[in-house]
């Protein structure tokens, strides 16, 4: 046991890349060790099972601010999704497209530019992978920093105190631990069972692409199918976006579905509404798929498509880690069941960010994550923590930018009904785009749902430039509880759009 914890805690910082080499070390001193024949067994206060954004937070504050014996097993790459295969990437590939709609737009302003080349999407990818690669890095040292225990390899619930983690070569090993957080994020979901489905690859695999294609298909209306669909098309790929219905991104307030639906074809970016992919077939030749489909009441192909993306929702990674077996309770849908306090079902097991699918984003698992860490190891004032999953804002980097906090005016009716609600609404042409010729100019569209004679403002929903960072500081105020007062009696910031959300009428 001495052993064991002597490896883990003195372990150097390493890049991600050499993390699979260092377990080697760790797996060879086992071996030679009077535990070779039997499992390990190590005692911990607080073992975290999954190194995504709630797993660190909760690891590194438990240890660092509170002082308790952590330890997070990953078999991964440290940040889960957002680092590696979600937000970060995405957004850095987000901003390229930026740039590119910036280039076309300059002349609009005066600017005699000539590209020489096509976007090097090559060079750009191995740029964006090592920036990936030092924040695995980083994130690993700030583990060490906060003298959490780090463990790569793959953990599997024994009982409601015991986890086995096995590591890159085989050796297992048992670790006790008198709490258990259950962070071990979801996985891209199965795409139907078509012929030739297994051709398209899924949401993860839209990184490991390695040249710019010409021409590429994505199946879904969530925010990571319009994501890379306003990506794509920006740099100049041929782009269809499959959705099964007439908009995309359907659990955003109708403005917004309706707006971007109808931006996305003013773009050039071909949605196929009420669709449904039949089959898809393979050129052995060319390597090029074709994809048969139904659209609407009709029939259609597409051929010559270099990537079939299926971006058909994530799934919880539930089953096959012990969680059933240790007595916790799964929903329908494969997610662990908790209470408000991030409780399972079992004692000391305790679980929250995708794999308890209460909002699925990044920093609502951060902070779960910490107020979860709070609550077991703070002081008594924290002993009633936890996150209020009320009023979250949310952004999706599409083409234009989309923000929302709070109810959609179908849920504000729902609640309150229609002749309680005052619905405040505008559109305009920024600004930036008073230069521009008419095909230039993108949309604006801002609505303010407030409720009651105090006119509380129940949901705020926008769209257009700039509205991802617009929408962290009216999320506070609705937060606080902002009326339509409250938004009035602010003054306005000229000239900017921003300004219109606290002069609407």
């Amino acid at each position: 046991m001495q052993a064991f914890s002597s490896v883990l805690t003195r372990r150097p910082v390493l890049s991600s890349r050499t993390a699979v080499s260092r377990i080697g070390t760790l797996s060879r001193h086992f071996s030679t060790t009077p535990f070779a024949m039997a499992p390990v067994s190590k005692e911990v206060d607080f073992l975290v099972i999954g190194g995504g954004s709630g797993g660190l937070g909760a690891a590194r504050t438990a240890s660092a601010k509170f002082g308790t014996k952590a330890m997070i097993v990953e078999g991964k790459r440290l940040g889960g999704t957002c680092v590696n295969v979600g937000c970060v990437p995405k957004k850095v590939t987000f901003n390229a497209a930026f740039i590119a709609e910036t280039i076309h737009q300059a002349k609009d302003y005066g600017f005699s530019l000539q590209e020489t080349a096509p976007f090097d999407w090559t060079t750009f990818k191995k740029k964006r992978d090592a920036y990936i690669t030092r924040l695995n890095g980083i994130y690993e040292r700030n583990l060490s920093n906060d003298k959490v225990e780090y463990v790569h390899g793959w953990a599997k619930l024994l009982s409601r105190n015991s986890v086995e983690v096995t590591l890159d070569d085989g050796t297992k090993t048992v670790v006790n631990a008198k709490k258990i957080l259950v962070a071990v994020g979801g996985n891209p979901a199965v795409p139907p069972k078509i012929p030739g489905a297994e051709l398209g690859i899924n949401s993860d695999g839209f990184f490991d692409i390695e040249t710019l294609p010409k021409k590429v298909a994505l199946v879904g209306a969530g925010y990571i199918a319009v994501e890379f669909a306003g990506m794509f098309n920006s740099l100049g790929v041929e782009t269809h976006l499959f959705i099964r219905h007439d908009t995309f991104l359907r659990h955003f307030d109708p403005m917004i579905q309706e707006t971007v639906v109808k931006e996305y074809e003013r773009l050039g970016v071909k949605v196929h509404k009420r669709s449904e992919l039949d089959n898809v077939t393979k050129d052995e030749t060319t390597g090029k798929l074709s994809l048969h489909y139904k659209e609407g009441e009709g029939e259609g192909s597409i051929a010559d498509v270099d990537h079939l993306i299926w971006a058909v929702g994530r799934t919880p990674a539930t089953y096959g880690i012990g969680l059933e077996e240790a007595g916790v309770k799964l929903n329908e849908k494969g997610h662990v069941v908790v209470d408000e306090y991030q409780n399972t079902s079992v004692e000391n097991i305790y679980a929250l960010g995708d794999v308890s699918g209460e909002v699925e984003l990044t920093p609502v698992a951060l902070a779960a994550g910490r107020k979860l860490a709070a609550r077991l190891y703070g002081p008594e004032q924290f002993r009633t923590a936890r996150l209020d999953y009320t009023n979250i804002p949310s952004v999706v980097f599409a083409h234009p930018e989309v923000g929302s906090i709070g109810l959609t005016e179908p849920q504000a009716v729902e609640k309150f009904g229609r002749e309680n609600l005052k619905i405040y609404k505008t559109n305009f042409t920024a600004m930036y785009y008073a230069m521009m010729d008419p095909e230039q100019k993108g949309p604006t569209a801002y609505k303010l749902i407030c409720a009651g004679p105090e006119e509380k403002v129940v949901g705020l929903h926008i769209l257009g430039l700039g509205s991802g960072e617009m929408l962290q500081g009216f999320g506070v105020a609705i937060k606080m509880g902002a009326t339509k007062g409250d938004f009035d009696s602010c003054v306005a910031i000229h000239p900017t759009s921003a300004e219109e959300l606290v002069t609407l009428k």
